[in-house]
């Protein structure tokens, strides 16, 4: 500091140039640090049959387009296949119960050095200059 303030009087043309005061800055950062936890929620289920009676008729379907001799036998095994697979459903309605895993963030606040100014008058004129140490 003491070779920056002689370097201005130097530049000066011999007018003293003198610092009236020299001042740290500081800022405040947030540290994020990732962390990853397991959330679980329960969700209302409507116990749709729908998936299952598509998947009779589809199967029934099938099988009734295989069936040698008989007209139509696709439509009767798709309609047949579909009552069945509904009637043999298992899926109800209530809740189930559903997790997935979240990333969230521990914050940590710091205080670091920003940067210093130093202040001097020359020829009756205030001047602030800027700088990192």
């Amino acid at each position: 500091m003491k070779y920056f303030l002689a370097g201005i009087t130097v530049l000066a043309s011999c007018h003293p140039a003198l610092a009236e005061t020299t001042r740290d800055h500081f800022k405040t950062v947030i540290n994020k640090t990732p962390y990853q936890v397991e959330v679980c929620t329960d969700r209302a289920v409507s116990g749709d049959k729908t998936g299952d009676a598509l998947m009779g008729a589809i199967i029934g379907g099938a099988l009734g387009n295989n069936i040698k001799g008989e007209e139509n036998g696709g439509a009767i095994g798709a309609v047949i296949g579909g009552m069945l697979g509904h009637a043999n459903s298992d899926a109800s309605g209530g809740t189930k119960r559903v997790c997935n895993v979240e990333t969230r963030y521990n914050e940590v606040e710091q205080t670091v050095y920003s940067h210093s100014t130093v202040t001097f008058m020359h020829d009756g004129k205030q001047y602030t200059l800027r700088f990192t140490k």
